[in-house]
């Protein structure tokens, strides 16, 4: 049998009986297993109406499929009106930096011409649940060189750098009566974690004219390697076309700028039971290390409408 992901099943979706998690979701999650007694896991719901809440849920270490604690109310509030958080909170990546856990957070508004715009911010906690807000404002905005938006991020401290690998929009086009956004992933570095040095370098660009929308990058440094996961869709027709829908991906690089991608190698994609939570899409990956096995949790059906699932790495 070829290297594969083994998937284990759907960990958790919301009950949705309160009015912050009432349209479920539980998607773009981020992890911290440092606490030998709990896995905990961040993830966005949808409140009543239709804007991302962040909360967690703390996982049996020893058997991720078991939820042994659900947190029962968002961990940040939405920003003020006028902010770049005040349509929704969406975690993105948990870095512990000395005593503190950084959770750098994906922050929606709302626009006219277009129906979204993203920026990337950052809360910091001592214990993992009580969060504060570093800025009103985003880290990670839009600039003179990238106009558009920014979302998705994985961050990760290298040496004396912090290095960050983001999405980023690059264009948005008509799909028949919606707009929808094109995006790919790139890459900056930074010597405090909130000064980002912007030089537009691309990581993972559209390998065709079909591909519109890359998300998600889930990065890990071994064997001499930068290895990561990520999640690409179809320009159009996405969000109906099975075959148009996010899948799950993989690259490698030796400096962490300039990636190779090897998308025949990523081992794992879509189930094949119409009725499965995720047979109309996989996205979203977050790979980590926990206790010598290489473990991926990850979305499915609706962007992550069907809840949060897991699989683990077969060599």
């Amino acid at each position: 049998m070829r290297n594969q992901w083994i998937k284990q099943g759907l960990i958790f979706c919301p009950d949705g009986q309160s009015s912050w998690n009432s349209r479920q979701y539980a998607h773009v999650v981020c992890a911290d297993n440092s606490d030998p007694n709990r896995f905990r896991l961040y993830y966005s719901a949808r409140d009543e109406l239709g804007r991302c809440q962040a909360s967690f849920i703390d996982l049996n270490p020893d058997n991720l499929s078991e939820v042994i604690y659900v947190h029962n109310q968002p961990i940040l509030e939405i920003g003020t009106p006028g902010t770049f958080d005040d349509c929704g909170i969406m975690p993105t990546w948990l870095l512990q930096n000395g005593e503190e856990k950084w959770l750098f957070y994906i922050g929606w508004t709302v626009r006219n011409t277009i129906p979204y715009h993203n920026s990337l911010g950052l809360a910091i906690s001592l214990d993992g649940i009580n969060f504060k807000k570093k800025f009103e404002g985003p880290i990670i905005g839009s600039i003179a060189t990238e106009p558009y938006f920014n979302g998705s991020a994985c961050f990760l401290k290298d040496g004396n750098k912090f290095k960050a690998w983001y999405l980023n929009c690059t264009h948005w086009i008509k799909d028949n009566d919606r707009m929808e956004p094109c995006y790919h992933i790139k890459y900056s570095e930074s010597y405090d974690g909130i000064n980002w040095q912007r030089e537009g370098k691309v990581a993972i660009d559209y390998k065709d004219q079909e591909e519109g929308g890359i998300s998600r990058p889930s990065v890990i440094i071994e064997d001499g390697l930068y290895k990561m996961w990520f999640s690409a869709r179809a320009k159009t027709n996405y969000r109906n076309d099975r075959d148009k829908a996010y899948r799950i991906y993989y690259a490698e690089s030796i400096d962490g700028v300039v990636w190779k991608r090897k998308d025949s190698e990523v081992g794992i994609d879509v189930s094949n039971n119409p009725d499965a939570w995720d047979f109309e899409m996989i996205e979203y990956p977050l790979v980590v290390r926990h206790r010598g096995e290489l473990i991926m949790f990850y979305n499915g059906n609706q962007f992550g409408k069907t809840g949060v699932g897991w699989a683990k790495w077969k060599a």
